[in-house]
């Protein structure tokens, strides 16, 4: 049985989301061709989406689509819906039920004792996206980096690459000595010395 908890990775977005300010909203994130509001759209959707992966409840069929996140559709409320969001994620995932048997979200079905591990990474990932594209310092707890740098190092493999296809961009080189989460980072494709404006 999985013992990844999604309370610390859940509780960094939130934190970071009081340094998010409207002037912010339309710049670049890691995420090619994704602005501050449209990750954060894609954060309201995804918490959701793997709250009913964990509940084994289908989407409503209202449900916008993953891949189809954008800044228009951002909910006014994000700020108070977010964080509610994100607890009822850590909680429906809590609960042991949520780790049996399979599960699916966007169209993708895994056993649910991997579903949570994707859940952890795109919580991690999409997190560190936020931060660097608010210019705030970000922290990931060590259970946490150990579990997104084997996801994303397996994800890097040869043979995953039909699978990693809209998941991850292309792997970005770092050296190998280089911290865990900066690893992950780079199995993931991202650049861990991006910015949002050239230096």
């Amino acid at each position: 049985m999985s013992t990844i908890d999604l309370e610390s990775a859940a509780r960094e977005v939130v934190r970071l989301l009081d340094g998010v300010t409207e002037d912010r909203m339309d710049d670049p994130t890691p995420c090619a061709d994704t602005s501050v509001a449209a990750l954060l759209d894609h954060l309201m959707g995804l918490s959701l989406a793997f709250t009913w992966a964990a509940r084994k409840t289908p989407p409503p069929e209202d449900a916008p689509r993953p891949g189809t996140e954008s800044a228009e559709r951002l909910d006014p409320q994000w700020r108070t819906l977010l964080p509610r969001r994100l607890d009822e994620l850590v909680e429906a995932w809590r609960d042991p039920a949520a780790r049996e048997g399979m599960t699916e979200v966007g169209g993708v079905t895994l056993p649910a004792e991997q579903m949570v591990v994707v859940a952890l990474d795109e919580l991690v990932l999409h997190g560190w996206d936020l931060a660097r594209a608010t210019g705030q310092p970000f922290t990931c707890a060590p259970a946490d980096t150990a579990a997104v740098l084997a996801f994303t190092s397996e994800a890097a493999r040869p043979e995953q690459a039909a699978g990693r296809e809209g998941l991850f961009g292309p792997v970005v080189e770092v050296p190998d000595d280089a911290p865990a989460f900066d690893r992950a980072l780079g199995f993931a494709g991202r650049d861990p010395a991006w910015t949002p404006k050239p230096a």
